[in-house]
């Protein structure tokens, strides 16, 4: 069994290893410039990569060991390939698992402290093994009185006493990121909009009220799709730290990844994964911005089964029809209304330049804009990365809307589900589906 942790408490102790990162992180880049001009060029390059997954390594350690808000700030910020190259991300995506579990004997108090009665009390039956540890909280299998098969997430205690001071922390990491993205990455990052998306985001988590109240608004969306399911929670049962929802049964997406699991599956999981985010985005204008693969499951029907609504995106719909203005420009090769989008959006000023933005777009979607299959094992995210710093970078192309940072972390996620999917097939009619569907 993984060994059972604590939050690292107390603030003095807290600001010491974050400020302790920090100087970590910096330190080694300083000493990687100080060395490359006595280094040969494969050489420098060797040892910026191993400096990159170093510092991620680093990251990795600290947030395992500080848990709580901490830890999932890091795992959003794992999502960002304009702060470190793939290989580095690869290392801070650690953080999504392997999460050691808390003590039963600390869950059991905690839900008493919550609804009033301990799981024994409360349940027919309630497993003392977690099946999901995360960085907020975790889940155990349950039945209720009533024998409904249920999941229950719990929240660790102590963690929104620390969010105020984690947060703080993470400006100071930013700040060396953005040091990084500047002199070694060569991109400009405006950490201030990613530091306030960042915390919205994680407020909303730590409220488990408002996650039932997206679970129920996902339900009522997607009411009209058989073919996904999504959990049902149980007020009664249910508190700002305490969430008791049905339990969705099936395969977990990691599962049906990779070649040897039957094509034809992998091919409906494809084009039903893309059909859901894409309907978020460009229809309801309402994102569940978490895509990894721990929150999906798969059922023998086939059915999608979505886990978890604590990190949800809503979109103004002029942000919603911008993205859709963008979407639709995209399937007719109207470069000028891609460009007046990205202008509405906030990315372009109206006196720029739009070609270096249109150019952008089209290396990133470029799954969308050829009409044939597409394998996205061929799609190199990490050169496609550097190429759009260069362009961002000689352009002065350093504008970040708050709208955007979640928006990129899912459709990140996306791509990366993708790739693990592994199917070569015609991602633009995908796309184009999803567009014509939405009244004009």
């Amino acid at each position: 069994m993984a060994k059972r942790s604590s939050l690292t408490s107390g603030r003095a102790r807290r600001a010491i290893k974050i400020g302790e990162l920090a100087s970590q992180v910096g330190s080694s880049y300083l000493w990687n410039q100080l060395r490359r001009p006595f280094l040969s060029g494969p050489a420098r390059d060797r040892e910026l990569l191993e400096t990159h997954i170093r510092n991620a390594q680093r990251i990795v350690e600290s947030s395992k060991q500080l848990r709580g808000a901490f830890m999932k700030l890091i795992q959003m910020l794992s999502m960002r390939q304009d702060l470190l190259p793939g290989e580095a991300l690869d290392v801070l995506r650690a953080t999504q698992s392997n999460v050691p579990p808390m003590s039963y004997s600390t869950i059991s108090d905690q839900i008493r402290r919550e609804i009033g009665k301990r799981p024994e009390a409360l349940f027919k039956s309630f497993d003392q093994t977690a099946f999901a540890a995360a960085s907020l909280g975790q889940v155990h299998r349950a039945v209720t009185r009533d024998g409904i098969d249920v999941a229950v997430k719990i929240q660790y205690p102590g963690v929104e006493d620390t969010v105020e001071q984690d947060l703080g922390n993470l400006k100071l990491l930013l700040r060396t990121l953005q040091a990084l993205g500047h002199d070694v990455m060569r991109q400009e990052i405006d950490t201030g909009a990613i530091y306030k998306e960042l915390e919205q985001r994680l407020r909303e988590e730590l409220d488990y009220v408002q996650e039932a109240r997206n679970m129920t608004e996902f339900g009522r969306r997607m009411a009209g799709d058989d073919e996904i399911v999504i959990p049902r929670y149980l007020k009664e049962m249910s508190s700002r730290r305490v969430l008791t929802m049905t339990h969705v049964e099936g395969y977990t997406l990691a599962d049906v990844m990779g070649e040897a699991v039957d094509l034809e599956l992998r091919e409906w999981v494809a084009r039903k994964m893309h059909f859901f985010a894409w309907r978020q985005i460009l229809e309801f204008g309402v994102l569940q911005t978490d895509l990894h693969p721990g929150n999906y499951v798969i059922s023998h029907h086939p059915r999608l089964g979505v886990l978890d609504f604590g990190s949800i995106r809503r979109f103004p719909e002029p942000v919603r029809k911008a993205n859709l203005q963008v979407a639709r420009a995209i399937i007719s090769g109207d470069d000028q209304s891609l460009a007046a989008g990205m202008v509405r959006l906030g990315y372009l000023d109206r006196e720029q330049d739009p070609a270096p933005m249109v150019k952008v777009i089209h290396i990133l979607f470029e799954p969308m804009m050829i009409d044939r299959d597409f394998d996205p094992l061929q799609y190199d995210a990490v050169a496609k990365a550097a190429k759009i710093g260069e362009i961002a970078l000689g352009n002065r192309l350093y504008k970040s809307p708050a709208h955007s940072v979640f928006l990129i972390r899912a459709l990140i996620g996306l791509e990366g589900i993708t790739r693990g999917l592994a199917v070569k097939t015609n991602y633009r009619r995908i796309f184009k589906e999803c567009i014509d569907r939405i009244p004009k």
